[in-house]
């Protein structure tokens, strides 16, 4: 198994990405700390990988905030002795608006569950990552950061920021032998904030979320979505040692979107 031994922190693992990172993860050794706001979600999480006989723990906090931060990674270094790897997967989407109509209070609220908090669970894991001399630290960006879509300036420069903080953050910790991350993944329908995306999106211009499905799909290479077990895999690779010589990037998993 890959990932034998290690402990790894996922938020947002209660559902989507996450969910399917956690179950993934655990299967191939690591014990997992699953992280999310909802007590129903991380619990459910934590029962499908106790069954198919993983270690887990889960813990119900918010990682836009600095306690829930905190409160995340005590539980990972008081329960497992600390974290090998962490996967910055929280988030949210934000409004599905012109910028001139979104309101800084907005624009805040979704610079905190996407960027700060990264920012804040970095600064927690790193120092211990490095004092071991391994680690690996995963951001979890988007398409968004690299390409012109409008109606998603706060998120989109959230994602752009986790790209920039990726990079920061490998050029600080590659001496100490950390690598540090990123995935770009594109258009993911199974998630709930493709279909918020999609919604709202729809609401705009007076189509159904299907019809902006297939007019996204147009702009894909592959001609079709991708899945979150597709960006799971990524992930799983970027943190085992198969990936041992590659840091500071944000590799895309959106089948041909973006080519940088």
């Amino acid at each position: 198994m890959l990932l034998t031994d290690k402990t790894a922190i996922v938020t947002g693992g209660g559902r989507g990405i996450g969910r399917a990172i956690a179950m993934k993860f655990a299967a191939e050794g690591a014990t997992v700390v699953i992280a999310a706001r909802t007590p129903a979600e991380v619990k459910a999480v934590e029962g499908e990988i106790r069954q198919a006989g993983g270690h887990c723990d889960s813990v119900v906090a918010d990682v836009a905030t600095v306690a829930g931060c905190e409160r995340v990674f005590r539980t990972a270094a008081d329960s497992f002795g600390g974290v090998d790897i962490l996967i910055n997967n929280a988030g949210v989407l934000g409004p599905v608006a012109p910028t001139a109509e979104i309101m800084p209070d907005e624009w805040d609220a979704v610079m905190a569950a996407n960027l700060k908090s990264a920012f804040v669970l970095s600064r927690l894991a790193l120092p211990g990552m490095m004092k071991r001399g391994h680690g690996v630290i995963v951001n979890m960006s988007s398409v968004a950061a690299k390409m012109a879509f409008g109606l998603n300036a706060a998120y989109a420069a959230s994602k752009a920021g986790l790209v920039a903080l990726t990079r920061t953050l490998a050029a600080e910790a590659s001496g100490n032998g950390v690598r540090v991350n990123a995935i770009c993944p594109g258009p993911v329908p199974e998630t709930h904030l493709s279909k918020e995306l999609g919604a709202g999106l729809a609401k705009r211009f007076g189509a159904t979320p299907e019809e902006i499905l297939q007019g996204a799909m147009k702009g894909i290479l592959q001609g079709r979505p991708q899945t979150v077990d597709e960006i799971a895999a990524v992930a799983l690779f970027l943190c085992s040692e198969h990936a041992s010589a590659i840091t500071g990037q944000a590799v895309n998993v959106d089948g041909g979107m973006a080519f940088f």
